[in-house]
């Protein structure tokens, strides 16, 4: 389930921040969140885990606010992570099984409420300047609740707004993800944010109400 552990890191990037840090890093967050609904770019990520090895992918993501998001990895394989505002749905073509989860249980204590409602950051995280490195002012967001699933998270602003992202979670391992292209606002059609299992797919985890899905133990 970690696959699913790190969208609940990406879904919220569509959900709350507060008021907590003032400096460099707070006054870029501000500016790119002030007027923000939706968001589409790309990103680039690479992901070490404790023994050192990496791991590296790239695609493409999309978000509306309050609770809709869409991650598709394009390379180096496919998989898909839609978020409906019900339900957090992962798709992996190469292993043809879809994976779903409430969304509520995924959103727990993520690091990534970052854009769109500057309100509720101090309610779940420590948030403190970092100061400049790499080019970048930095924003690091600690939980405070007892089940984080990261020990911190990291923000890094542009004068454009969030271009990267590092976090390392609980057992150690390490994610760094960079943003580009990113469209303000764009419009987005709502089938972005359905997810329908693929015909012969299996489908396992909590799946909605009155579905014709079958579901696998």
């Amino acid at each position: 389930m970690k696959r699913l552990r790190f969208a609940a890191l990406l879904i919220l990037l569509v959900s709350s921040v507060a008021q907590a840090a003032t400096g460099p890093a707070r006054a870029r967050l501000d500016a790119f969140a002030q007027g923000l609904h939706a968001l589409s770019g790309n990103f680039s990520q690479t992901l070490i885990d404790p023994s050192g090895k990496s791991l590296n992918s790239s695609g493409t993501l999309v978000l509306q606010a309050p609770r809709q998001f869409r991650w598709d990895t394009l390379a180096p394989s496919k998989q898909t992570i839609v978020a409906d505002g019900s339900r957090v749905w992962l798709y992996d073509p190469d292993l043809e099984q879809v994976t779903v989860r409430r969304q509520d249980t995924e959103e727990a204590h993520s690091p990534l409420t970052v854009l769109t409602d500057l309100s509720q950051l101090d309610k779940e995280f420590r948030v403190t300047e970092q100061g400049e490195h790499d080019g970048l002012q930095w924003l690091r967001l600690t939980s405070i609740g007892q089940n984080a699933q990261f020990a911190y998270a990291d923000l890094g602003f542009d004068a454009n707004g969030l271009a990267r992202m590092q976090f390392k979670d609980q057992l150690g391992s390490v994610t760094d993800i960079r943003f580009s292209n990113w469209k303000r606002n764009p419009d987005i059609p709502p089938q972005d944010f359905n997810f329908t299992p693929p015909k012969g797919a299996d489908v396992i985890g909590d799946l909605p109400e009155l579905t014709t899905q079958p579901l696998k133990n």
